[in-house]
């Protein structure tokens, strides 16, 4: 088993750079100092942009609670990955990203500094980040959530419920949705419009892209769509979710 080497840096000052992001206009940079000083900051950083658990749960969970962090005193919440401007501007476009503030650590100054830069030359992704979170008031690290040295990919302890709960053991958290669809499906697009109607964020899960049939069936019980989950349990089709959604308005 490979081993990494990361370090914890609690009570230490973040590192001193620039990130070089892309935002429509063009290049801009973003300096630590104008990020961090005087302010209450989340940070999560991960192996990369598009992978499957950064883009299946963990940057869309931190999007989702960012309402609720804001309440609990967060200012903003931050993505970091060791990636071009270009990527993280794509991704967060692809995932419709509006709350979490994306930051290309192309160069992996920023992570190196962190003592969080890793070599996953064996995957093909050369230099990365360690997936961790971290809680940063102005410019210092409180508290860090950094994931075990296991095989795989562990995703553990630096999920944005976990930072929450540090934050505000008793903060109430919407509860995580999904919706497995199929393409073409108008009873799914219902579903989908209702949960957008009500502001409520959803992941959905494409049968025959993210799921196949057999593993449908064995989730659900059924091959018919839609099939919404919320905070783990199985509602049912969109008549379900109509009824649902009517009782608690």
């Amino acid at each position: 088993m490979k081993m990494y080497h990361v370090t914890n840096k609690e009570g230490q000052a973040i590192p001193e750079v620039t990130f070089r992001t892309r935002v429509e206009a063009g290049w801009q940079d973003v300096t630590t100092q104008a990020l961090f000083n005087s302010r209450t900051v989340v940070v999560f950083s991960l192996p990369g942009a598009f992978t499957p658990t950064c883009s299946a749960t963990h940057l869309p969970r931190y999007e989702e609670l960012a309402p609720v962090f804001a309440a609990n005193g967060v200012d903003e919440i931050v993505c970091i990955s060791v990636n071009d401007g270009f990527v993280m501007q794509a991704w967060q476009k692809d995932q419709a990203i509006e709350k979490v503030r994306m930051l290309p650590d192309g160069n992996g100054h920023f992570t190196a500094g962190m003592g969080m830069l890793v070599d996953k030359e064996d995957l093909g992704f050369g230099k990365r980040s360690w997936r961790y979170s971290m809680l940063v008031k102005n410019g210092i690290v409180e508290k860090m959530f950094v994931e075990p040295d296991v095989p795989g990919d562990p995703f553990t302890v630096a999920d944005a419920d976990t930072m929450l709960a540090y934050i505000n053991a008793n903060a109430k958290a919407p509860e995580p949705v999904a919706v497995i669809s199929r393409a073409g499906c108008p009873h799914c697009q219902r579903a989908k419009e209702l949960l957008s109607e009500h502001q409520i964020r959803f992941n959905e899960i494409v049968v025959g892209r993210d799921i196949d049939q057999v593993a449908m069936r064995g989730l659900t019980g059924s091959t018919s769509v839609p099939q919404v989950f919320i905070g783990g349990k199985l509602i049912g089709g969109a008549d379900a979710l109509t009824e649902l959604l009517a009782q608690a308005s």
